[in-house]
């Protein structure tokens, strides 16, 4: 038999009233297994019914945002396409000097109203043209070219050579280096320059593959002058490194160079710096 204390221990904790059950009870549904495992399960159902809540808005957001990028490449493919149509409108027409090229500024070509247009300006002083595609109402995107005539054929092919170093200046841009190409199947003889640029001094010398093709003393701009240390003939897909110096350090750049093969007729020019920020260092 149990003693009285404890006998009456449990009389004053087991009942709980007709509401709250029997504490044992309880304890024996919180230990068994199934009970465990229903309310995991309720648990589960309501986390995932709350995140596919959430993926509702998430999904549509995300498709609305993933729409901005594709116009924005559609505007830069557009640009391209402009610079390409550029090229081979301008060859086709002969345009392939500065002047000629002015008849690319404010072309358009519009390709319907989903697919977007592009424009064309070209900037005579700087020799560059840019393109800019446009998708209306939604993006935009620009490609600027420089040195435009270099991508242009034209009889003799005569241009900078995009597989050398681009031009660059030495000694504090005393120095102006560049190298030219002769892109034709046949050769080329230059016989004449002329010359402008910005910076105050005056150029003295010109050189070609390191043999001295003009000594003086002149300012800018220099009109039509005949190369009078010899010419220069630069065989078909030849390259000819020319140095130009000046007097002194240049103050400013925007160099441009032209070679002739004649005293009359048109020339091949070298926009050295169409920017206009100075020539890199060599």
């Amino acid at each position: 038999m149990k003693p009285l204390a404890l006998r009456s221990f449990k009389r004053r904790i087991h009942p709980l009233g007709n509401r709250g059950g029997n504490i044992l009870e309880w304890g024996c549904v919180l230990r068994n297994s199934k009970g465990i495992s229903v309310l995991f399960l309720l648990m589960a159902m309501l986390s995932m019914v709350a995140m596919g809540y959430v993926l509702t808005y998430l999904i549509p957001a995300k498709q609305k945002s993933v729409i901005f990028p594709i116009h924005s490449t559609r505007s830069l493919y557009l640009a391209q396409s402009g610079i390409e149509f550029a090229a081979r409108y301008a060859i086709a027409n002969g345009w392939t000097t500065p002047v000629t090229l002015n008849n690319l500024d404010s072309v358009t070509r519009n390709l319907g109203d989903r697919n977007g247009s592009f424009t064309l300006n070209y900037d005579q002083p700087t020799n560059k043209l840019t393109s800019t595609g446009v998708i209306p109402g939604v993006s935009q995107r620009s490609i600027a070219v420089s040195n435009f005539t270099t991508f242009l054929t034209s009889p003799t092919g005569l241009v900078l050579d995009p597989g050398s170093p681009s031009p660059c200046g030495a000694n504090g841009t005393s120095t102006a280096r560049f190298t030219i190409r002769n892109g034709s199947d046949s050769s080329v003889t230059l016989a004449y320059f002329s010359a402008s640029w910005a910076g105050g001094r005056n150029l003295t010398g010109i050189s070609m593959n390191g043999v001295p093709k003009f000594s003086g003393n002149l300012g800018s701009p220099i009109a039509r002058t005949v190369l009078d240390l010899g010419s220069q003939t630069i065989s078909a897909d030849g390259v000819v490194i020319v140095v130009l110096t000046w007097s002194g350090i240049l103050s400013g750049s925007n160099i441009i160079f032209t070679l002739y093969p004649g005293p009359a007729g048109g020339g091949y020019i070298f926009y050295l710096d169409p920017g206009g920020a100075g020539l890199p260092g060599c």
